[in-house]
């Protein structure tokens, strides 16, 4: 199936239906093999903000989608050798276009956040769902991004008991570095003021009581 050719318009109807997908004609599907269950009684209350860009540096390929579904040709490029073998994914992707695709019902657990810990909780993955943003630390996102990032969180959160939204920096310090400087943690959090998400503190450290951010009903 081809990308859609827009981001979502936020003034069409959206649901994520009983098996934890989105229906909207501008979400792509794209399901990855790579998940499993949650532990029995858990669901997602934190939200996972990623980068992505496969090689590193380069957008709008094919690659990313790859990678997640276990088709990645790891010969195409030398810099994919050190993907060999690996079983990732990640619940979202929205490329810099604004274009959303879902891999893994947000019912389900994907593998996106690894050996990392959130208040005092091991293996976010048990509790999370993850979003994955075409860019880089250094690179400025872009103005859509930052649009379907608010859309998509919002519709999430009609469905999940969603409280707290992080970096994988935040939650695997010192191993992960994303969504990195590049990203405005102010602007992603702009919202109308019932909406309310617990974002990092001031600086996008990992220390210290966070505040309450508009980006969740």
């Amino acid at each position: 199936m081809s990308s859609p050719a827009a981001p979502p318009d936020p003034q069409a109807p959206a649901r994520i239906d009983a098996a934890g997908w989105i229906v909207h004609p501008a979400v792509r599907i794209a399901p990855s093999p790579n998940h499993d269950e949650r532990p029995a009684g858990t669901d997602a209350s934190l939200l996972v903000v990623h980068n992505i860009s496969l090689p590193p540096g380069e957008f709008g390929g094919p690659c990313i989608e790859a990678l997640f579904t276990n088709t990645l040709d790891c010969d195409a490029h030398p810099w994919f050798d050190c993907l060999r073998g690996l079983r990732v994914s990640a619940h979202f992707l929205i490329d810099r276009h604004g274009r959303v695709t879902q891999f893994v019902s947000t019912d389900r657990r994907a593998w996106h956040a690894g050996v990392s810990s959130f208040e005092g909780r091991e293996r976010c993955n048990d509790f999370s769902l993850g979003i994955e943003l075409e860019g880089t630390d250094t690179l400025p996102y872009t103005d859509a991004q930052y649009a379907s990032l608010a859309w998509l969180t919002a519709l999430l959160c009609e469905r999940h008991p969603l409280r707290h939204v992080r970096g994988h920096e935040h939650i695997a310090p010192g191993r992960k570095t994303d969504p990195g400087p590049s990203f405005d943690w102010g602007r992603a959090m702009e919202g109308p003021p019932p909406m309310r998400l617990r974002a990092p503190p001031p600086g996008g450290g990992t220390g210290g009581p966070a505040k309450p951010d508009p980006l969740c009903p």
